[in-house]
């Protein structure tokens, strides 16, 4: 697979937008851990293999461990997802395949057990910028450097 398009340089302006809201998220207190989780759950339902990468790193360097990475794919399946985390992730799920969800009731009220009202909007601020990120990554195929 081969890149299409360098969107950077294409629209330095758009990216900049997506930069800033990323900074936003970075300092918003929402955990990093926790926004990592959501960042490569997401990416991996969408399917985008340089988001997947760079945040699976990222959540190394920041001291997930390798085996909660390696089943974060599983997430239900496994218990060492504690329960705010497991409403993150299902409410980052939801959202990110809507059409087929809609955001169920259960779903909202197992976060709303976790989330007060600003940690609850910037933690669907971090699923919506994550979906937006993957749109770029997958749309113009970005290619993971290659390691090892």
């Amino acid at each position: 697979m081969q890149a299409r398009l360098n969107h950077r340089q294409a629209s330095p302006e758009a990216m900049k937008t997506l930069a800033d809201m990323r900074e936003y998220l970075a300092g918003c207190g929402l955990e990093p851990r926790l926004r990592l989780l959501i960042e490569i759950r997401v990416s991996q339902i969408n399917g985008c293999a340089y988001c997947v990468d760079a945040h699976i790193r990222e959540a190394r360097t920041a001291g997930e461990s390798q085996q909660r990475l390696d089943c974060l794919c599983v997430w239900r399946e496994v218990s060492f997802f504690d329960a705010r985390e497991r409403a993150a992730l299902a409410w980052a799920e939801s959202l990110t395949l809507l059409p087929q969800s809609q955001a169920p009731d259960d779903v909202y009220a197992q976060v709303r057990e976790h989330f007060d009202d600003k940690a609850l909007v910037d933690l669907t601020l971090a699923i919506a910028g994550m979906n937006a990120w993957n749109r770029f990554g997958v749309g113009f195929r970005l290619q993971p450097p290659r390691r090892g």
